[in-house]
């Protein structure tokens, strides 16, 4: 990693500087500037800017008069050269601090400057420190560093400044800056940020046509993203380029990696971080008991507690308790304690001492019992031990004294049993595990045990099973321990009835798994079955607890928000809080986020079958989703209402009896919105029976902004499906028309317009028949923009006005407002410019009146498609990225790449290819997943016709053959323009 021009004396001279408000700042990573704190100071003429760099980029050397001369003026300096540099540093000296620009020798030098003072040196530091990161394996602060220092420059180095010495210096910093950008660029695709590259590096090899190591970057991310033609198609288009302008082949490592890319070698995958399996421990006579001979992972956390119990043994002598905490029982708390303990014997020669404490049972273990057992394993006579807890406490730590021994306090109930039991002496430390986070154990080191990951868990099982039997049934080994929630006792009890039946293949296994409703049952192998063990702390609970976790296990979404909490048990915020805070120490519930809480997979199934067993009334089950329901339709509701403003769905919605969340703030509301996509879509799933039914498909159809984010538009579009299905199984036209319109718009979104005409079709006469007038409105506009894409104009014309009049006597300003930037958009097809700019223009001007920053984004857009047709390139620009800005901020990423395609096809049309390019390309990194293939297919023609404008015609011939291999598929219009594309470019 290059770290550019060093500058030593000045960056780390002692001295302060003496005058002004501030410490003295100066610039040259673009114009020559500089300030004293905040405040800017004057540096006078091109020639006396050109003085002061030449002087801060001497590394506080002293520069003679000649020096400075040559470098202000080259070879033919004026006859009054001397005179004027006098002139110049005098000036200077006015400016800046006292002491900081000195005479000696005969000549200047700038001293005395704080660290940090000169860009330039902050920007080699940053430099330094970043390839230190990355030496370390620190790729990601070595990413962040190296961009910190490429922020530092402000458009061109020593901008403006004249003579040969910073032309001189105007290159060197111009190549570092480059060299720093390609480290930049490694790194990021290290780091798997291949596709987000992409885009990047087509701008720098369209700027930088010659330099190969950023062609051999483009090729490398262009084949990480699956575009190994594209990548092929640099190489070549390289090739050409260096022939014809130098008249020299690629430099072997460019032509190295097109022979890799050719026979697809492994190795040009990403990096994948190395699995180390933990070293073996030899088993040791104590108290201690067997490690198991299959531990497996948990890598990290043996590391971290090896390092407290070994500085607890170290002559400074530190008691350390050590909480292993799982979030559920079955964990791996006791076998990791245990593994732990057998690794640190070495530091505790004098002894290890064990008890399973029986915390998690009905009759755990009594301190005072504890203390004998252990005064006894020390060796202390039967007669000795005393009668009291807190003679044999005294006694126990006596007897500790001077010795390193390790205790395993195992199982433990609460804080209270623990205390009794801690050494309290120097040179020994207690290793303790519970159900309970123990935060009133003072001094302890608190370790939260979070359940295994997949690796991890497929490690486990391939241990217990055998490696031929897994390997042979690779995806029912993952289904399985992911049936298993990865909870290590879950795992190895699949794994020992499965090593047990040699008849069984892992596929049985895992279809045996697969039914919820038995899973647990499932689960057990002699004296092991996870429900037993979820039993023993369900069985401590408080009658409120008992409640809480049985209502909160019937909601499916991953995880669930305090307030819905709170709604689905019909408590106040606090309240709900403290329960679930109690649950989260009790282990059965988990802190996913602050104000967020999870259930294990399997701690949920036996949540539910506790709700089915033990609730009473039955009818609370149900009336805890119901409130469910009600909370996060009335609070999408109110988002949808502050996203909108005078948009009329919130009055069409079925009304709530439990009420929502209230947003002042657009962003806060947004937020909620796209924290609680997937658990809001769950319940929407859940909530298919009759009664509940027409709320589901109003809280879908008020979460509509999900399906354009492009995030959960999948999720949402199967949601819709089962909504339907439900509808038309229930007879409800009303909710089968509502659930068309979120599907038909989600098919229209993602490139599928033949399902969304039909759907909208569908729609529309459901609700003439329903009598239900907004779902008419909507499926009409679809129907207008639809057409448009078909081609049929006249019909989208007929739709659009008749969703205009629709929305017009629904008194929906924003529905109408919509259908006229639609109807633009129509007219601009046709041909009529004029009408086109005016529709959209009205459009606009309409939900600005209503302040709909969002779909006035909308409006720009239409608005700059019409510009851009008129020539009126300028004004265009200015609609779509002011569009682009809304879109961007309100995480609309289909939106936000669309725009940035509509910009891509207004470059070219101004003449601006590699701008183009850069656009197409972050275009297509921002449709991936969203938009459609058709969509893509648009975005790869454009990029296509960038590329051939800046001589890239291999490359651009790739992507045409992409694009026409997708509009064939779709049998689309478009297929034939790309034929004529590459048929041009081939001929």
């Amino acid at each position: 990693m290059d770290r550019g021009p060093r500058v030593p004396e000045q960056r780390r001279a002692g001295s302060e500087a003496t005058a002004g408000t501030g410490p003295l700042r100066f610039g040259v990573l673009g114009p020559v500037r500089a300030w004293r704190g905040a405040a800017p100071l004057s540096t006078g003429s091109p020639q006396q800017r050109a003085l002061l760099a030449a002087l801060l980029l001497r590394e506080g050397r002293t520069a003679t008069a000649a020096e400075l001369i040559d470098a202000l003026w080259g070879s033919e300096p004026p006859s009054q050269a001397l005179a004027a540099v006098r002139t110049y540093a005098s000036r200077l000296r006015k400016v800046l601090d006292p002491g900081v620009l000195v005479s000696e020798s005969g000549g200047y030098a700038v001293r005395g400057l704080r660290e940090g003072a000169l860009d330039v040196v902050v920007a080699q530091d940053l430099s330094a420190e970043a390839e230190k990161a990355r030496g370390a394996g620190d790729l990601a602060h070595a990413r962040t560093l190296l961009n910190k220092a490429l922020a530092l420059w402000d458009g061109e180095p020593l901008a403006g400044v004249p003579g040969p010495y910073a032309e001189a210096q105007r290159a060197r910093l111009e190549e570092w800056r480059l060299g720093l950008l390609e480290s930049r660029l490694d790194l990021d695709l290290e780091q798997g940020c291949h596709a987000e590259a992409v885009s990047e590096l087509t701008a720098l090899t369209a700027a930088h046509p010659l330099r190969e190591r950023l062609r051999e970057l483009l090729m490398l991310a262009l084949y990480r993203s699956g575009r190994q033609a594209e990548a092929l198609a640099v190489y070549a288009d390289t090739r050409r380029l260096l022939a014809e302008e130098l008249g020299v082949d690629p430099r072997p490592g460019l032509s190295e990696l097109q022979q890799r890319i050719l026979r697809a070698d492994p190795a040009l995958a990403e990096p994948a971080a190395p699995v180390t399996e933990p070293a073996a421990v030899a088993v040791r006579p104590a108290q201690l008991p067997a490690t198991v001979p299959d531990f497996t992972g948990r890598t990290a956390f043996v590391s971290e507690l090896s390092e407290v119990l070994s500085s607890a043994s170290e002559a400074e002598g530190r008691v350390m308790a050590v909480s292993a905490l799982a979030g559920i029982g079955g964990v791996g708390k006791t076998t990791l304690a245990v593994h732990v303990a057998h690794r640190a014997r070495a530091s505790f020669p004098d002894g290890q001492l064990y008890v399973d404490l029986q915390g998690a049972g009905p009759r755990p273990a009594e301190p005072e019992t504890v203390l004998g057992s252990f005064l006894r394993a020390l060796g202390t006579a039967d007669s000795a031990v005393p009668d009291t807890l807190e003679e044999r406490a005294a006694l126990y730590r006596s007897v500790l004294d001077g010795r390193r021994v390790l205790v395993l306090l195992d199982n433990a109930k609460d804080a209270a049993q623990v205390r009794p039991l801690l050494p309290g002496t120097e040179g020994c430390a207690a290793l303790v595990t519970s159900r309970v986070r123990m935060l009133d154990l003072a001094g302890a080191h608190l370790v939260d045990l979070d359940v295994m990951s997949p690796e991890e868990a497929l490690a486990l099982f391939t241990k217990i099973v055998g490696e031929e039997r897994v390997a042979a049934e690779r995806e029912a080994a993952l289904d399985v321990v992911a049936a298993c929630g990865f909870l290590p006792l879950a795992i190895r009890i699949a794994a020992s009835r499965l090593a047990a039946r040699r008849t069984w293949t892992v596929s049985v296994l895992a279809a045996k798994l697969a039914d919820e409703r038995r899973r647990l049952d499932e689960l057990q192998a002699g004296d092991l079955a996870v429900k037993a063990t979820f039993e023993l702390g369900y069985g401590q609970l408080e009658p409120a607890q008992a409640r809480a976790f049985r209502l909160l296990g019937l909601a499916d979404g991953p995880d669930i928000s305090l307030a819905a909490a709170a709604a689905a048990l019909d408590l106040p915020a606090d309240d709900t809080e403290d329960l679930l805070e109690s649950l989260v120490d009790t282990s059965l519930l988990e802190s996913a986020a602050p104000g967020r809480y999870r259930f294990h997979d399997l701690v949920r199934l036996y949540a539910r079958a506790c709700a089915e067993r033990d609730e009473q009334p039955p009818s609370e089950r149900e009336a805890a989703m119901s409130r469910l329901l009600d909370f996060y339709l009335a609070t999408a509701a109110g988002v949808y209402a502050i996203e909108r403003p005078g948009d009329r769905l919130v009055d069409h919605l079925e009304s709530t009896a439990y009420p929502g969340l209230a947003f002042d703030d657009r962003d806060l509301a947004r937020d909620w919105l796209y924290a609680e996509a997937t658990s809001l879509l769950a319940c929407v799933r859940q909530s298919t029976s009759s009664h509940r039914l027409r709320r589901a498909v109003d809280l879908l159809w008020a979460a509509i902004d999900l399906t354009e984010s492009g995030a959960n538009s999948r999720e949402y579009e199967a949601t819709g499906a089962s909504l339907r299905a439900a509808a038309r199984d229930a007879a409800d036209q009303r909710v089968e028309a509502r659930a068309l319109v979120t599907l038909a718009n989600g098919h229209h979104l993602t490139g599928r317009f033949e399902l969304a005409d039909e759907e909208a079709r569908e729609a529309l006469r459901l609700a003439d028949a329903a009598g239900d007038r907004l779902p008419r409105c909507w499926a009409s506009n679809m129907l207008g923009i639809i057409a448009l894409y078909h081609g049929r104009l006249e019909d989208g014309e007929e739709h659009l006005s008749r969703a205009i009049d629709s929305f017009r006597a629904c008194g929906d300003r924003a529905g109408e407002a919509s259908a006229l930037c639609n109807l633009s958009r129509i007219h601009l097809a046709m041909g009529h410019t004029t009408s086109a700019v005016s529709l959209a223009q009205q459009g606009t001007d309409m939900y600005d009146a209503m302040e709909h920053a969002w779909k006035g984004a909308n409006g720009r857009y239409a608005l700059g498609l019409a510009l851009t047709q008129c020539g009126r390139y300028e004004e265009a620009a200015e609609r779509l990225e002011e569009a682009l800005s809304v879109f961007r901020d309100s995480r609309q990423r289909l939106w936000e790449g669309m725009s940035l395609f509509r910009l891509a096809e207004l470059d070219l049309a101004a003449g601006r290819p590699a701008q183009a390019a850069a656009n197409a390309e972050t275009a297509l990194t921002l449709l991936r997943g969203v938009g459609g293939e058709w969509r893509r297919g648009n975005a790869l023609t454009v990029l296509g016709r960038a590329l051939n404008g800046l001589g890239q015609r291999g490359r651009a011939q790739v992507c045409w053959q992409e694009a026409l291999a997708i509009f064939e598929a779709m049998e689309a219009a478009e297929a034939a323009e790309v034929r004529a594309l590459l048929n041009h470019a081939i001929a």
